[in-house]
């Protein structure tokens, strides 16, 4: 078997459209190269491209003659959507080459381009968590600079600028580094490649049909998510099974992917003929906008793909079965005041977000033309689903350490609401709701009073920050600060070492320069 036909990060399909030994690479003819390149293509190969290739193809085997190392040619980058040109890897150190054919200057958009492949392999990539890495940029035309080694604490250099001919001198130069040892190249090469999705990535995935396991990366952060997701189905399964109604609170620090949680609820049972049909809601309107409009256009190039043909409008109402504005969904609600809604299982993002009786009342009045509502939002949004006459399930994901604004209700309404007016539903409540940041205080008190001694559960709570990938301790360390728990701050401050930066400095400016100075490749920055 050919090394680009190992299969990579479980998907069954090669990372690379190429790879060889550098000794075979040399020996291997440059029209079976291209023919190998041209035939992983899903698209047609114009003769521009595969000029490119036969260029590049000329300036590699003079530059890697003679030396020992494993060659991938058009190896993907599956965050960015892209392929990076080479990829080289030596005993110790780890080539990530890109290619500009004919290009007379460095341009900045290019160099950023490499430095984001290379910081995209080590965050992502299994086998490059501890590789040391060095992007490349070859603008085959222009005057090269003599080529430096600058490397960072995280084994990622900086760019390196050659021209064609100095192509060799720069993989001798990197050669020299003391690296670490490197897997072999098919362990490499077939290791997982686990990126952090943007939502939007997410909610895409997840629409056409991927598990939430396989959108997120596999480590602790990935195996919370999973065990999350896992533990929800079985409450909607259950209240079903049982024909009870039943409200599940779930909590997460900060980016631990309770969004994620819920739109993964909501793709799998997005149907309307599913029996446990569900609808994520959310009051984030340009959130909710992005959403369906990404998630329709995928679905009709999809289906473009297949020869079907669809109208954009038809796929946007399929859409819009699942992803609601949490406001769309009260006001059917009040237009059909004895209607059950099609959906037994609803999930409200931002929970804690939903508006008191004072605030709904005002916005009723005033754009509804509805006069003395009597319901705060978490009040009145049970009270829809309370018309089923069999089961419903209501999911609150809970967002914790943020201010409640104005009118906003807070976890402690639907604790209310439930109290006074629900009784009979069951509870499900992440064993974190206590914490002082969900300010949710009586909740001991609210299921002290329910016989049911299964309401509290470990598995509603994701421990982990999703967007905290190099550290899954930080928002540990920050809880631990932001409570004055300084022992505990300490600790978490110890395990981030070398890991994560942390500076302090009292002056603005300071503070400002450095964080501009860590910024590499197209990475963003700002200041909260």
């Amino acid at each position: 078997m050919a090394d680009s036909d190992i299969a990579g990060g479980g998907g069954g399909a090669s990372r690379a459209w190429y790879g060889a030994p550098v000794a075979d690479f040399l020996a291997e003819s440059d029209d079976a190269i291209v023919g190998r390149l041209a035939g992983r293509s899903e698209f047609d190969i114009q003769q521009g491209q595969q000029e490119a290739w036969r260029a590049e193809i000329g300036i590699l085997r003079r530059a890697l003659k003679g030396l020992t190392g494993h060659l991938y040619l058009e190896f993907a980058i599956p965050r960015m959507g892209s392929r990076v040109d080479v990829v080289l890897l030596l005993p110790r150190i780890v080539l990530v080459i890109e290619f500009k054919v004919g290009a007379t200057q460095f341009e900045r958009a290019a160099r950023d381009q490499v430095w984001d492949y290379a910081l995209d392999l080590k965050n992502f990539h299994e086998a490059s968590h501890g590789a040391w890495l060095v992007p490349v940029l070859v603008a085959t035309e222009a005057a090269a600079p003599e080529p430096r080694l600058n490397g960072a604490a995280d084994g990622v250099y900086h760019p390196v600028f050659t021209d064609a001919a100095g192509l060799r001198g720069v993989i001798e130069l990197a050669a020299r580094e003391p690296g670490r040892p490197m897997a072999v190249a098919e362990a490499w090469a077939g290791a997982p490649y686990r990126p952090t999705p943007t939502i939007i990535e997410a909610a895409r995935a997840l629409y056409s049909q991927h598990s939430v396991e396989a959108i997120a990366r596999s480590d602790a952060g990935a195996k919370n998510l999973a065990v999350t997701s896992r533990r929800i189905e079985e409450i909607v399964d259950e209240a079903r099974a049982e024909r009870q109604k039943v409200i599940c609170f779930v909590t997460g620090v900060p980016g631990a992917g309770k969004t994620l949680v819920g739109l993964n609820i909501a793709t799998r049972r997005g149907e309307k003929g599913d029996p446990t049909h569900a609808v994520f809601l959310s009051g984030n309107g340009p959130l909710v906008a992005v959403l369906r409009e990404a998630l329709t256009r995928d679905e009709v190039a999809r289906e473009l793909a297949k020869g079907v043909k669809v109208r954009k409008g038809e796929v946007g109402e399929r859409v819009k079965q699942f992803i609601q504005n949490v406001h769309n969904f009260r006001d059917e609600g009040i237009k059909f005041p004895d209607r059950a809604p099609d959906e037994h299982v609803v999930i409200f993002d931002e929970a804690q977000r939903a508006w008191t009786q004072d605030r709904t009342a005002d916005f009723m009045k005033r754009r509804k033309k509805v006069l003395g509502f009597p319901h705060s939002e978490p009040e009145f949004l049970i009270s829809v689903m309370d018309r089923h006459q069999d089961w419903a399930a209501v999911i609150c994901l809970v967002g914790g350490g943020q201010e409640i604004a104005r009118g906003e209700a807070g976890i402690e309404e639907w604790l209310d609401a439930i109290e006074r007016h629900f009784p009979d539903w069951r509870m499900r409540v992440s064993s974190r709701l206590t914490d002082a940041e969900y300010s949710a205080e009586k909740v001991r008190e609210v299921v002290g009073r329910k016989p049911d001694l299964r309401a509290f559960d470990d598995d509603l709570h994701l421990a982990v920050s999703m967007r905290a990938f190099r550290a899954e301790n930080v928002s540990n360390f920050v809880k631990a600060l932001l409570d004055r728990d300084l022992a505990e701050a300490r600790r978490y401050f110890a395990e981030l070492a070398g890991k994560y930066p942390i500076a302090v400095t009292r002056d603005l400016n300071a503070a400002k320069d450095w964080v501009r100075s860590h910024a590499r490749g197209t990475e963003r920055y700002g200041l909260i």
